[in-house]
């Protein structure tokens, strides 16, 4: 038999492949090669020398407002298809954005307002609210923005999100909707008894969800407080360092004294806790959706007066309120949010009127015949009410621009159409900002 002859395959040999290497020029093109993606590497990719910022570091930059007004914007990033250079410490592929924000009780006639402000700066807004007393006509038209997130939810339970900054307006507001269950306000709060009484847990146990929200995400935290920690003051007009004089059990505590509890959870948490928060202190504020019969002064005038029902003045209607419109008081608390002092910031008109003043200005405004009906003083009526800005106009550069008698035919309008139907949709609503 014919022996089979077997061929094995070549192994592999390091001096074989030094040797492969070297024929022919190999090596050289190979480091040529490497040379030039070194070279297009550090052409196109070369990082910025420019100095270090942080993520909270403000930037300028200017938007539209009524007032023509520019408030300084803390930054966040996020990743984009494009490879802009922005230096320091951002990392290649992120842009600076918008932010993200948070409003309780972001359909009322405050928080709406503020709503439309911070999407009209390109923000990112998440409102949450229970509709106690907000209404989702306020927000429909930023529904089908993708920026735009409405959740039914009641702040006295938990929520977890991310966001930058946190503008807590929930709460009842007017004496109609806090007056609700008189008696039922701390007892309540403090140790969860009367279970139909949600709406005065607001001040105290959603202060505390959302200052805890805070802490756990690093968020900017601002608190809308009220004139009403104030009492009925005995020091005209009001600063800040006053300490007030409240009747802690009458009629009006429950939201007196469940604000001034807010502020002190709110500074606690500051101090003790390192949470940046602001404070504003509210005094009057009117102008389009604010509530028809919300037992407010000048909502129960013009309603009243569009009605041809008889203006209602408590008491000899010599007592004082200062009236500010709302634009006014969203551009003070941006203001103070995107500002580095904590307060506590009076925000409004020091413009002051009697009673009877107001309610001669809502007759010149809507019918110079409508009558006026006196009716005996409400339990705890301030018998003065006036705001000392002096702090704001230093450290915020904020003070108001609009006066009543411009700010009220707005608001009057807004009103006519709710009642009588008689406006085209949306008129008031959708244009409050650029009409002042």
């Amino acid at each position: 038999m014919a022996s089979q002859s077997t061929t094995n395959p070549p192994r592999f040999s390091i001096p074989d492949s030094i040797r492969y290497l070297f024929r022919e020029q190999r090596l050289l093109f190979v480091l040529v090669g490497i040379s030039i993606a070194a070279l297009i590497s550090n052409v196109v990719f070369l990082p910025d020398s420019s100095p270090h910022i942080s993520d909270h570091d403000h930037d300028h930059d200017s938007f539209h407002v009524a007032e023509s007004t520019s408030l300084p914007r803390r930054r966040a990033y996020e990743l984009h298809a494009d490879h802009h250079n922005l230096g320091g410490r951002i990392p290649l592929g992120l842009k600076a954005k918008s932010m993200r924000v948070l409003v309780t009780g972001g359909s009322g006639f405050v928080g709406s307002h503020l709503v439309d402000r911070l999407m009209a700066r390109g923000d990112t807004v998440i409102v949450v609210d229970n509709f106690f007393t907000g209404r989702k006509d306020n927000l429909l038209h930023h529904l089908r923005n993708p920026r735009f997130e409405l959740i039914r939810h009641d702040v006295v339970e938990p929520i977890l999100l991310e966001v930058d900054q946190i503008y807590h307006l929930a709460c009842p507001a007017s004496p109609v909707h806090y007056k609700y269950n008189p008696f039922a306000a701390f007892i309540w709060v403090m140790f969860g008894i009367l279970d139909g009484y949600r709406d005065h847990k607001t001040n105290v146990v959603g202060t505390l969800n959302m200052l805890g929200l805070a802490k756990r995400i690093n968020a900017r935290f601002l608190l809308t407080s009220t004139s009403e920690v104030y009492g009925d003051p005995l020091e005209h007009p009001q600063v800040e360092t006053y300490w007030g004089n409240v009747n802690p059990i009458g009629v009006r505590s429950c939201y007196d004294e469940g604000k001034r509890v807010a502020e002190t959870l709110t500074m606690d948490y500051h101090r003790g806790l390192n949470i940046e928060v602001r404070i504003a202190r509210i005094f009057n504020t009117y102008g389009p959706r604010m509530c028809l019969d919300d037992g407010r002064v000048v909502s129960n005038f013009v309603a009243q007066a569009l009605r041809k029902e008889p203006m209602t003045v408590y008491g000899d209607g010599k007592q004082t309120r200062s009236f500010q419109y709302v634009s006014d008081l969203v551009e003070g608390l941006m203001r103070l949010m995107e500002g580095e002092h904590v307060g506590p910031f009076n925000l409004g008109n020091p413009g002051e009127f009697t009673m009877l003043e107001l309610a001669k200005v809502v007759q010149d405004t809507i019918d110079p015949t409508a009558k006026i009906e006196f009716r005996p003083n409400t339990e705890d009526d301030p018998h003065k009410r006036k705001p000392d800005i002096t702090r704001a106009m230093e450290l915020l550069g904020w003070q108001p621009v609009v006066p009543l008698r411009e700010g009220l035919p707005l608001m009057v309008s807004d009103f006519r159409q709710r009642i009588f139907g008689d406006a085209k949709e949306g008129d008031s609503t959708t244009s409050t900002f650029s009409s002042v």
